[in-house]
């Protein structure tokens, strides 16, 4: 199957795709042709991921295997470098597949969560924030891990 045009598979309400498109600013971790991941703006731990395809997927059973395999094909050397850059010992890795599941944007989404033990997040989104400037120093403190592992 052919890839779409990003115009044709974009929707013009969904703040992943105008991040996507650069319409709004992001603290962007890697990019590829069918993926961005960029830190979270209401992070669960500090150096909190989201994994996105680029074209809009409301749900995750409406994604391709072509582009879960590229999504997928990212999260263990994002996994390596969210492990280096926070020095958690572990991580969640999840999707919520629709609103009864979590999922407030309507554009397929991955959550790599840095975990350590004893931690209080549980499985409850205790949503925090960033200190002014700690989410660009934390995007370039990514960038420089995911060079290293490539």
């Amino acid at each position: 199957m052919p890839k779409q045009d990003f115009a044709m598979s974009r929707d013009a309400n969904c703040i992943f795709c105008k991040i996507v498109a650069k319409e709004i600013s992001a603290a962007v971790i890697h990019e590829d042709s069918a993926v961005v991941s960029f830190l979270d703006i209401g992070p669960l731990a500090e150096g909190h991921l989201l994994v996105i395809p680029r074209d809009h997927y409301g749900r995750l059973t409406d994604v391709s295997p072509d582009v879960c395999a590229r999504i997928g094909s990212v999260l263990p050397v994002l996994g390596r470098a969210l492990l280096t850059v926070t020095g958690a010992s572990a991580f969640n890795a999840l999707c919520n597949e629709g609103q009864a599941a979590g999922q407030l944007v309507s554009h397929v989404h991955f959550h790599l969560i840095p975990r350590r033990s004893g931690d209080a997040l549980g499985y409850r989104w205790n949503a925090g924030t960033y200190a002014e400037g700690r989410a660009a120093e934390l995007a370039a403190a990514y960038q420089r891990a995911l060079a290293q592992h490539h």
